[in-house]
């Protein structure tokens, strides 16, 4: 075990409870690295003189009489009439930052609009806004949870508007005219955890963001703009992403913080038959270890990478609850109150619970597998310590390339910048519905498009062309009369949720978007929710119903599925030697054939589906490699080893692309149909691309070798689940050459 210890002999003192649980729950060194990251003391200031008295006062009955530097300079600039992003770490109290200037535009005669990316965060950012009490101020929450005389209320009477991006493009813009008032009379705009909109989301929320600027300027109010991010890399040019404009970045963190223990996990070795070697499950270590923390007395909270894996480690840790998307707003409202008040002190969560309710009373996370970027991983690893007590964090490596990775290379893992923002503001399958909205709003001008992006002018040609907007001498009018806000879904599918109801009751029990539904609601599948486990009797995709019946058939499921590809056009390629790397659009049809019945981690059945393709058009980086090449394994091993080598590929790529590996999909061939050779397929999988295979293609050469060595250092045999197996494999990792991969990669320079 390696340890790098800081300068602190208090906190060697007062984290020794949580460590101590760690110790002791070792069996076979999986502690494998520890870090100490020290406190540090906070800069205090005062506010600008431009923030209200009754505001100050406000927060100063709140403990906040002398703000961090970071909050008061972020006011300054806001009230001053300029937009700025502020982006220091979690638990820095940002909100203070944005609130100082919202708030005093509010009780000065104004408006100010919050937005957040999830409904907790928004639910829990009206608790803080109320429980100021600034005289003046109207605040309320408008979103799909809010009941319809609320709504009334809000839209009559709210001067501090709370909601989240799918609201606003599809419940405010389109009926912008009746909140005209407050449309007139806004001054500040709120874009609260703005790291979070990324990928196709984040290019939709910066198109609606360009709408409600426009409509702004239509009543004739211009905001300023807040924008806070966790700590984000260049976080000027992700403003001008998202809004369309610059903003001033404060990066300066002047708040104080904890100790932080920062602990690397490796679950053990199992050994269930001679020859056979796999690692223990990252929920079933999770569990363990969040018993164990909750039992010596440490209030903690285990990140997981699905909602299967936050309900997995509910079930099998004590009194521990889960929390995830899915759930209904009466279930979600009574959890993050049992957290706030302490009643909760052992949960399993999703990224849902990423952002939003504040937990002061957390000492410890377990952070159960990569989340996806670095941002996300001090963001939960920073929802511990923010009493002020040392805290701990641990990451679990789960079984696979990028989590050994990390796990064997400490200091990428601790010390690697955080990601820039990757969003597109001008993909076509983004910005062309957009303007068909924003035209439904008011008509486009030529003025106006300019507010749009640079591609906004051929996008307007080629919706025109497709019939979607006609074009007159003052502008572009929609062709029809029914606002489209209902057909862009910002978040991807663009189809109402399945709703999972009970059979023999009709009660509502969740709901899960159409894609999910298909691996997770077919017919037969196993469903978990709050600890109850119930089985699918129906997927009714017509009704957009599931139906399920309360029962545990003893096993879990596991949905099989088969992709093809097709290419539509290669737009770049670069070439090494005889082999190639190419860039461009692609169809990608995906089906679910089947499902596998899993008990103990041993398979005990199979059976078929029949359930509609779905297609993807999107963009992919493909390696080629002529079928003749040398670097190619010999002819049985050459299956497997293209399959090995398109499970690590997509394991390593979140280290050269903003990206989890769930935002992007693979598919391998020995003689691809198409281009008539070995090939590598690594495509996004979101509709129209979200720059994760142009990142891929831009950093091909160092990320393949990446991949080769990720592989090539793993000391298993012929290949497992830390190098070339993957857990979310539609084949059943079958066949797989990890000798193979190896070989085959060789053919990247410098491998």
């Amino acid at each position: 075990m390696s340890i790098v210890t800081g300068n602190s002999l208090h906190l060697a003192h007062e984290d020794s409870v949580a460590l101590d649980v760690l110790r002791a729950a070792q069996r076979a060194g999986e502690l494998v690295h520890l870090k100490h990251i020290p406190g540090r003391d906070g800069q205090t200031t005062s506010w600008p003189k431009t923030v209200r008295p009754d505001v100050v006062s406000a927060l100063a009955a709140k403990g906040i009489a002398a703000p961090w530097t970071h909050q008061s300079e972020a006011a300054r600039l806001a009230l001053d009439g300029q937009d700025v992003i502020l982006a220091t770490r979690a638990a820095s109290g940002k909100s203070a930052g944005y609130l100082a200037p919202a708030l005093s535009a509010v009780a000065d005669g104004g408006t100010a609009l919050y937005l957040a990316p999830t409904k907790a965060l928004a639910a829990d950012q009206l608790r803080a806004v109320r429980a100021l009490d600034v005289p003046g101020v109207r605040p309320a929450c408008y979103d799909g949870d809010t009941p319809r005389a609320e709504r009334d209320w809000a839209q009559s009477r709210a001067n501090y508007l709370l909601t989240n991006p799918d609201m606003l493009h599809g419940g405010v813009l389109p009926f912008h005219h009746r909140w005209r008032g407050f449309f007139r009379r806004l001054r500040v705009i709120v874009v609260d955890e703005c790291h979070t909109y990324r990928g196709v989301f984040g290019s939709h929320v910066a198109q609606v963001l360009r709408r409600l600027r426009r409509i702004c300027s239509v009543h004739g109010s211009d905001p300023v703009f807040v924008l806070a991010s966790a700590t984000i890399a260049d976080p000027e040019r992700c403003a001008r992403l998202l809004t369309g404009s610059g903003a001033v970045p404060v990066t300066s963190d002047g708040s104080p913080r904890a100790p932080l223990t920062f602990a690397l996990w490796e679950p053990p070795l199992l050994y269930t038959r001679p020859g056979e070697r796999e690692r223990r499950a990252v929920t079933a270590e999770a569990a363990d270890l969040l018993s164990d923390l909750t039992g010596a007395g440490v209030p903690s909270l285990a990140f997981t990478r699905s909602r299967r894996g936050a309900e997995s480690v509910a079930l099998n840790a004590p009194n521990t609850r889960s929390y995830r998307s899915g759930y209904l707003p009466d279930e979600r409202r009574a959890l993050e109150e049992g957290l706030r008040a302490g009643t909760i002190t052992a949960m399993a969560a999703t990224t849902a619970l990423e952002l939003g309710v504040d937990i002061p009373g957390l000492d410890a996370v377990l952070i159960a597998g990569w989340p996806g970027s670095w941002a996300s991983l001090w963001q939960q690893a920073g929802r511990a310590g923010r009493a002020g007590r040392p805290a701990v964090s641990v990451f679990i490596a789960g079984d696979d390339p990028l989590d050994t990775y990390l796990l064997r290379h400490p200091d990428t893992l601790l010390e690697h910048p955080v990601e820039p923002a990757v969003l597109d503001p001008d993909n076509p399958y983004v910005l062309g519905p957009h303007l068909v909205a924003a035209a439904a709003e008011e008509p486009l001008s030529e003025a106006d498009l300019g507010l749009f992006g640079p591609a906004a002018g051929d996008a307007a040609s080629r919706m025109t062309a497709e019939g979607s907007l006609r074009r007159r001498p003052a502008g572009w009018y929609p062709v029809r009369h029914r606002h489209p806000a209902r057909e862009i879904s910002l978040r991807g599918g663009g189809e109402d949720p399945v709703r999972l109801v009970e059979e023999a009751t009709g009660r509502l029990v969740g709901t899960m978007d159409v894609p999910s539904a298909y691996r997770f609601a077919h017919d037969g599948a196993v469903y978990l929710h709050q600890g109850e486990t119930y089985l699918v009797t129906r997927l009714l995709l017509e009704d957009g119903v599931a139906l399920v019946e309360g029962r545990d058939p003893g096993y879990v499921t596991r949905a099989r599925d088969a992709t093809e590809i097709s290419l539509v056009s290669e737009t770049r390629r670069v070439s090494w030697g005889e082999a190639a790397v190419a860039f461009g659009d692609v169809e990608v049809t995906r089906r679910v054939t089947g499902y596998t019945r899993i008990r103990n981690g041993r398979k005990i059945g199979e059976s078929g589906l029949d359930l509609p393709d779905r297609v993807l058009a999107t963009k992919a980086t493909w390696l080629m490699i002529p079928n003749g090449s040398p670097f190619l394994p010999a002819g049985p091993l050459l299956p497997g080893a293209v399959h090995a080598a398109e499970h690590a590929a997509i394991g390593m790529l979140p280290l050269f692309a903003t990206c989890d590996r769930r935002d992007v999909g693979g598919l391998s061939a020995a003689r691809h149909p198409v281009t008539d050779q070995v090939s590598v397929f690594v495509y996004d999988a979101q509709e129209g691309g979200a720059g994760f295979a142009e990142r891929a293609f831009g950093a091909a050469g160092a990320w393949l070798r990446a991949t080769r060595a990720a592989i090539a250092s793993c000391p298993c045999e012929s290949g497992c689940p830390s190098c070339v197996q993957s857990p979310a494999c539609g084949t059943g990792n079958s066949p797989l050459s990890k000798s193979g991969a190896v070989t085959l990669l060789d053919v990247v320079p410098g491998s």
